[in-house]
């Protein structure tokens, strides 16, 4: 008797690549209910590890503080410019920029070291400093560094997929409360109410926006039930504007130019891939 082939029968089943919250999705307060999230595809490459410590994805590595060759060393830095039109009181940090010169920083009352590796201004908290790229050795190495650091970091951030929201609320976040989360968006962000990050001390969220954000006057990034600035970054292609008298929180990993207009304050970090405008403004590193 011929023996015969048997054909492998190969079943494909869908599923589906994320869990639900385990809430059942109320995770988010949102106007108008459930109805407002648009959740994401799933993706077959996903580069979305889960944070180790809590909940969200796993924070964006910007380095620690000690060493001025890591961009978490400085809470401005920049490569094109940093200008301060009056006032602003910065604390936490360094203030770096690279590869333009020192005379790209203006508005500070800059007073040089006798070493000419850093400068001092009132409007920088001591021990923090100010560096630039054309300073004595070790300045321009160290800031190389610390720029290429702040562009793998903003790599990583935008390298994160899949989202665990896509384009939530339109891009329109204003009086909403955010769980911790991988979120993107194709537009530009605005938030023209109060927006709050909740979430415990561990917890990590990450904003990846192809455009541009603008947080409207007067108005806040809030953060609760024991969030940390510094586990929050906004991974941004355009620009962001904090209009006068708001108030933001958290790491700002932004591809162009970014801009506190008057009176303005900021908890967190501005990693900057050309300038930074500042006017009369606090800004505190977490």
């Amino acid at each position: 008797m011929t023996a015969r082939s048997l054909l492998p029968l190969v079943l494909l089943a869908g599923c589906s690549m994320g869990a639900p919250p385990a809430d059942g999705g109320d995770d988010l307060a949102l106007p108008g209910g459930s109805g407002d999230l648009a959740e994401a595809p799933a993706d077959l490459t996903p580069n979305n590890p889960p944070n180790p410590g809590g909940l969200g994805p796993a924070p964006v590595d910007i380095g620690g503080g000690g060493s001025l060759t890591t961009p978490g060393s400085y809470v401005l830095l920049a490569k094109t410019a940093i200008t301060n039109v009056t006032g602003s009181a910065i604390s936490g940090g360094e203030v770096g920029l690279s590869p333009a010169a020192a005379s790209f920083i203006t508005g500070f009352s800059m007073t040089a070291d006798p070493s000419n590796v850093y400068s001092t201004s009132a409007s920088v908290a001591p021990p923090a400093k100010i560096y630039a790229a054309n300073y004595a050795t070790p300045t321009p190495a160290n800031l190389t560094t610390a720029v290429l650091g702040m562009q793998t970091a903003y790599t990583d951030a935008a390298g994160r997929t899949p989202p665990d929201h896509l384009n939530l609320s339109s891009g329109n976040l204003g009086g909403l409360t955010l769980a911790p989360g991988l979120y993107t968006w194709g537009s530009t962000v605005t938030i023209p109410l109060d927006l709050t990050l909740a979430g415990g001390a561990n917890d990590v969220w990450i904003f990846q926006i192809s455009k541009d954000v603008d947080l409207s006057s007067a108005k806040s990034v809030l953060l609760s039930g024991g969030a940390q600035a510094k586990n929050v970054f906004w991974q941004v292609a355009g620009k962001v504007t904090i209009e006068a008298n708001a108030h933001f929180a958290g790491v700002v990993l932004c591809k162009t130019a970014v801009t506190l207009q008057t009176n303005a304050s900021l908890d967190g970090r501005v990693l900057a891939q050309t300038m930074i405008a500042l006017d009369n403004n606090a800004i505190t590193a977490p």
